[in-house]
């Protein structure tokens, strides 16, 4: 069980924290310069990445940026490179022109904005010392930053062609099976409840500020989409009939010619799928991945339901109806392993039934976890919206552009999500790791709670 943020004084939240920028470090360099040479560092895999090698100079300069100069005070390490590791001044697609830099100098500069950190560190309060470093806030903000941009990282290493970087970690049995037919879907009653958060302290700006969300009675599934659910969706003619897709979806699947989820292909009557430059048969009890949210609403369609709003799928996650409150996570208010498929302890999914002591207090399961989760809303803000610390986090992508995505996936790491979390991406985006699950409006006269335990 981990301690949260908000629940420790400030000695122990400085602990925490310096563990923390040790661990997501460590990631890092797992995901870079131990696996990769200079030329797989430097290398650009995709217009749609970066290379990798300025990720990782990103990482570091971003921590000098929030953490020396902004927290600490401390003058520019390096104020020549600041435009080079700009995220809104360049691209990804013309990152790899600039003049960045090489590996070995990416990895010293890092690791001297780290040491000057933690020495930093002791001397920064964090109560009474403005709204930055409250509650560690700045110092969460870097730690689950860097976290997003291993996963980044990890998208990237899926497009990389050639024989795997990545070593799939040992074998395990995944905990906490469901029964047999436990799949499904449940009845979340008619009635309000909190959405977002605003006592949180390592939560972001599009997470706040907590307010109330009368939602009718609905039904969402129990788990995400499997990929035997989607072949059946697949071998139905679904890629093939527009009735399923939206105007703009149907453009985006005849242009591109798409008839499978990204990195699927068929050979001998049997779909294969590529993962970290291995090719296997495609486990059907997985939760699919590598749709693009065109995809999900056109399965969504076809069986008979919709995607769920991102208020249903908050509702579903956090809500507990007999506490009235909402939740920090599925399960309850810590942090606790074993209850969802996080922080890249498996390169994949896990079957479906797997970590059912993750489930919500309404019995829904793998909320959390797995696939990150496309939703039928467009990102916004919630009302009382106020941009912190900087627009570009956030203000700046609200609109139709963007869908908003929930839940995580099993490259996210528990740190960098929460039930309240927001990610968001354009419809067509399939490199992510993305699934999803549906939902449907109940019928009128249909009871609006469900009985204790039941699951339809």
């Amino acid at each position: 069980m981990r301690p949260e943020p908000g629940t420790l004084d400030e000695g122990a939240l400085k602990e925490l924290i310096a563990g923390e920028l040790g661990a997501v470090r460590e990631r890092s360099h797992g995901l870079t310069t131990e696996v990769l040479d200079e030329a797989g560092l430097t290398a650009q895999v995709s217009p749609l990445m970066s290379p990798l090698v300025w990720d990782l100079a990103h990482v570091g300069n971003y921590e000098e940026l929030w953490l020396l100069r902004a927290a600490a005070g401390a003058e520019a390490m390096r104020p020549e490179i600041d435009g080079l590791y700009d995220a809104f001044e360049h691209p990804r697609a013309e990152r790899p022109t600039l003049p960045l830099l090489p590996p070995r100098e990416a990895r010293a500069y890092i690791s001297a904005v780290r040491a000057r950190v933690l020495d930093a560190l002791p001397a920064v309060r964090f109560e009474g010392g403005g709204p930055l470093t409250a509650g560690g806030f700045v110092y969460g903000m870097v730690v689950q930053h860097e976290h997003m941009h291993d996963e980044t990282m990890l998208a990237t290493h899926q497009l990389r062609k050639g024989a795997p970087a990545l070593l799939d970690p040992p074998a395990r049995v995944a905990p906490d099976r469901a029964g047999p037919g436990a799949g499904g879907e449940v009845l979340v009653e008619a009635g309000p409840f909190e959405m977002g958060v605003s006592d949180d302290p390592w939560a972001y700006d599009n997470e706040r500020p907590a307010h109330t969300v009368h939602l009718p009675a609905y039904h969402i599934d129990v788990e995400p989409v499997t990929n035997a659910a989607y072949l059946a969706f697949m071998e139905a003619g679904g890629y093939g009939d527009p009735r399923w897709w939206t105007p703009a979806g149907w453009e985006w699947r005849s242009s591109g010619g798409k008839d499978a989820p990204a990195f699927w292909t068929r050979e001998g009557g049997q779909w294969l799928r590529r993962r970290f430059g291995r090719v296997e048969p495609v486990p059907p009890g997985e939760p699919v991945q590598h749709v693009s949210w065109y995809e999900a609403d056109a399965y969504a369609r076809w069986a008979g339901k919709r995607l769920p709003t991102e208020a249903e799928w908050e509702k579903a996650a956090r809500w507990d109806p007999d506490a009235e409150r909402s939740r920090r996570y599925p399960w309850g208010d810590l942090y606790e392993d074993g209850r969802a498929n996080l922080g890249q302890v498996a390169l994949h999914p896990e079957e479906a039934g797997t970590y059912a002591s993750g489930a919500s207090a309404y019995g829904v399961r793998k909320l959390l976890g797995d696939v990150w989760e496309w939703t039928s809303s467009d990102f916004h803000g919630y009302p009382g919206f106020t941009s912190f610390p900087y627009k570009e986090y956030s203000e700046v992508f609200f609109g139709p552009e963007y869908k908003v995505l929930r839940g995580g996936s099993w490259a996210t790491h528990p740190l960098a999500v929460r039930g309240s979390f927001r990610n968001w991406d354009y419809p067509i985006r399939r490199q992510i790791f993305s699934g999803f699950r549906c939902a449907r409006s109940a019928d009128p006269g249909e009871r609006t709670a469900p009985a204790p335990g039941e699951v339809r």
